[in-house]
């Protein structure tokens, strides 16, 4: 119980102490920035901003034509096969008979 009292009034110590040193310190505090500044990449001026947008025809490409999404014959035959095997069935007993 001792303990106890001791370490309740160390915690309120320094909890004293923090408000004291909050107060009487800088009433406009400085924060501390995340990232640095953005800076120019040396040279930046004698390069374009972006690239050129690439010369496109618009027109679709005609080196495949599509196919249409059906499987051969075998696979239709076959369906899915199970990944698991069937569940055994449930045993069941007689209900319980009260006395």
């Amino acid at each position: 119980m001792l303990l106890a009292g001791v370490m309740v009034a160390a915690g309120l110590a320094v909890t004293g102490l923090s408000v004291v040193k909050l107060s009487a310190g800088n009433p406009h505090p400085q924060m501390a920035q995340a990232t640095q500044p953005l800076q120019s990449t040396p040279g930046a001026e004698n390069k374009p901003s972006a690239p050129s947008e690439p010369t496109t025809t618009g027109a679709r490409p005609t080196g495949v034509p599509p196919e249409p999404a059906r499987p051969d014959a075998e696979a239709q035959k076959a369906g899915s096969q199970p990944a698991l095997p069937p569940a055994p069935a449930e045993k069941s007993a007689p209900p319980i008979k009260d006395r």
